[in-house]
């Protein structure tokens, strides 16, 4: 812990973003408090807070305790919203003192996307008859807006319980991180205008509009129809005012464009949008590539300029809200054959970020967004979901083969502690 801790307080950075993991917490998901795990995280946060670094805690990353699944279903149930908020709620009381910036949860998007319209992300839930389906049970056409239903409720019953329990006397805020791919559009038509309009609304509309405005966007409503959630009245007014701040984790831009003839089977989420999004090899404005670069993932496309647009959007939308970029990075592929020096000069990493921010600045300082925070992924190499240990987004080398896991800061960790040094 405190390797690692050192290595943030060289680079100059001021805050680390973790997350809790309920489990830890509640190893049934709720009923007796595990006061180890309380303890852990009581000793990680006064380590960062001695090193001048500002904890910004989120309470769930796709970490559902396996009892709460077993016992109802998990996020398909209303009844998670009750065990969620007392999850928030211990946290709250027991770290809030020294944490002043909660995310309620990280990319509900993604986890419900691949979770329960796909099925490649636990529970493993989507429609059996889908083509190349491994699920035995779940249905894309209703559980992805049940599952996001119960996150909405979950993060305003929480933010309700911080702003009247906590917030006046902890000083804290309390927000949510949003996956956000920047959409543009085919062409300069209307017509192309409005597809990228639908996917932006059910990938980010999705969950901003309820926060501020009280219901799910009007095409959601339109193309999903009875089955999408209706909110209650009391449950709208208490959507509203329940963010402090929108997380955004940003990386890459996409086009969209229109598979109203597609040839997916019923019942999963795209066909509900007839929009789907992508890079190669569909052609841009005036036909130039939206990008030729990848990072070792083929999703991640280097287009700096997405950002900017991103966090516009935002702005414009909603009013401007306190922005943090709670993730934006560049992998490299794991090439066991390298040496370990080979490993730490990675220039791509270095253009990456120095784009991405000069956008950010221009967003900033040119259009007036209110950006107030940024977040790198990541401080080192990790484990990434499924690409495993064959991508590496860190600052810091980890050498998985060596005793210890040893850490060596990469040509980036130079670049970024000199690009702090001002600040």
């Amino acid at each position: 812990m405190q390797g690692d801790v050192d290595l943030m307080y060289n680079l100059g950075v001021d805050a680390y973003r973790f997350s809790i993991s309920w489990s830890r917490i509640f190893q049934n998901g709720s009923g007796t408090v595990n006061q180890a795990g309380v303890d852990y995280y009581n000793n990680l946060i006064d380590t960062l807070v001695a090193s001048g670094l500002a904890p910004v805690v989120t309470l769930y990353h796709f970490d559902l305790p396996q009892a709460l699944q077993d016992a109802y279903g998990g996020w398909l149930s209303p009844r998670i919203i009750t065990d969620y908020a007392n999850f928030a709620e211990l946290c709250f009381a027991a770290f809030g003192d020294r944490v002043k910036h909660w995310i309620t949860f990280n990319e509900p998007h993604g986890f419900i996307i691949t979770g329960y319209d796909f099925g490649m992300g636990a529970p493993g839930r989507c429609s059996v008859h889908l083509p190349n389906s491994t699920c035995s049970v779940g249905n894309s056409s209703t559980e992805p807006y049940i599952v996001a239903h119960n996150v909405l409720l979950s993060h305003s019953a929480a933010s309700t319980t911080y702003k009247t329990k906590f917030q006046e006397k902890q000083g804290g805020q309390i927000g949510i991180t949003l996956d956000m791919i920047w959409i543009e559009p085919m062409s300069n038509s209307t017509q192309d205008s409005q597809i990228v309009q639908v996917a932006l609304d059910f990938q980010v509309g999705w969950f901003l509009d309820p926060f501020y405005f009280g219901d799910y966007p009007s095409s959601m409503r339109e193309k999903v129809k009875e089955r999408l959630p209706v909110f209650s009245k009391n449950e709208s007014e208490a959507l509203k005012g329940s963010l402090d701040f929108v997380g955004i984790n940003h990386y890459t831009t996409y086009y969209a464009w229109d598979i109203s003839n597609n040839t997916l089977a019923k019942g999963v989420l795209n066909n509900d949008t007839f929009v789907d999004a992508g890079v190669l090899p569909f052609p841009s404005i005036d036909g130039v590539p939206i990008s030729n670069e990848t990072g070792a993932s083929e999703w991640l496309y280097v287009v700096p300029w997405g950002i900017r647009k991103a966090v516009n959007y935002i702005k414009d939308r909603y009013g401007n809200p306190q922005v943090i970029i709670t993730e934006n990075g560049i992998d490299e592929a794991n090439l066991p054959h390298n040496s370990v020096e080979e490993a730490l000069q990675d220039q791509k990493r270095i253009d990456y970020h120095r784009e991405y921010l000069k956008n950010l600045l221009a967003a900033i300082k040119e259009d007036g967004c209110n950006v107030t925070g940024y977040f790198i992924w990541s401080l080192l190499d990790n484990w990434e979901w499924t690409s495993g240990f064959t991508v590496r987004f860190g600052l810091h080398y980890v050498d998985y083969k060596s005793p210890g896991l040893p850490r060596y800061a990469k040509k980036s960790a130079d670049w970024f502690q000199q690009f702090l040094l001002p600040y």
